[in-house]
Parts: C-alpha cells; structure tokens; sequence
C-alpha cells in the first residue's frame, strides 16, 4: 500500500507532534525565533561544551574507550585543533561570560591540554601544546 494513500484527501498531513501541516509556515523562522530567545552565555558554553567533548574523545577518554590500555578513537592532530579553537573561545569568552563560568571554562581547558600531553608520544616543547599560545604553558 503506498504510505501517501493511507491518509485521506481531504485530511492535511500530521507533524510528528500530531498538529496540522502549515503549508505557508517556515521552518527557519522558528529556528531564527528560538535563537533568538537564547541568552549569549548559553550559546558560547554551549559551543565550548562541544568543542571539550570532541577535544576529550579525540584525547582518548572517552567513556565506550576499553579499560585495557587500548584506545579507540585517539586522534592527537584533531584534538589539538579542537583544543586550540576551545583555547581561543574560553580566553575571549572570559570577559562576557563572568568569573563562575570563565573559571569553569578554564578549568576543563586545561584538563584537557594535560590530557594531551600526557597521551602524546612526543611531547610538546613548554608553550607549544595545543591553545598554550593562548592560555601559556600548562603544567
């Protein structure tokens, strides 16, 4: 039976929601209207939260990783560029964002270089590590 005869003719198409299509309605306006309701500081942690995610599971801790030592997901080139790009939204975020979320911004940022170094075959020399050319050398 094909799925478009299943519903009358003279019955408009349901949303997943079980409201009434709106032929004239646009999608992008709900989405620019939505965001716009969003405050600034939950967009920036927001993105910053993403980028830590990405940077943690390219570090290799994630948590599907085995416990024997192995480590599946491990990409150090791509973790550098996530924590670099991370390093430069915290330090410029900083000012707009307020102590309380900055610290905790700063606080997973350098979590995150440690964790590089140490998963690093070759270590970086003080001050090259991934986003040290912005926060400075991690220790």
């Amino acid at each position: 039976m094909d799925a478009d005869a299943a519903i009358p003719a003279d019955q408009p198409a349901q949303q997943p929601t079980g409201q009434p299509a709106d032929p004239t309605a646009d999608p992008t306006a709900d989405a620019v209207r939505d965001i716009a309701e969003v405050p600034a500081i939950e967009v920036i942690t927001t993105a910053a939260l993403h980028l830590m995610s990405a940077a943690a599971v390219k570090v290799g801790l994630g948590a599907d990783e085995p416990t024997d030592g192995t480590v599946l997901h491990r990409d150090l080139d791509e973790a550098r560029k996530l924590i670099t790009v991370l390093a430069a939204l915290v330090t410029a975020a900083a000012p707009e964002v307020g102590n309380q979320h900055a610290r905790l911004l700063r606080d997973g940022l350098r979590e995150l270089q440690l964790a590089f170094r140490e998963a690093s075959p070759v270590p970086d020399a003080p001050g090259q590590g991934p986003g040290e050319r912005v926060t400075g050398f991690v220790s």
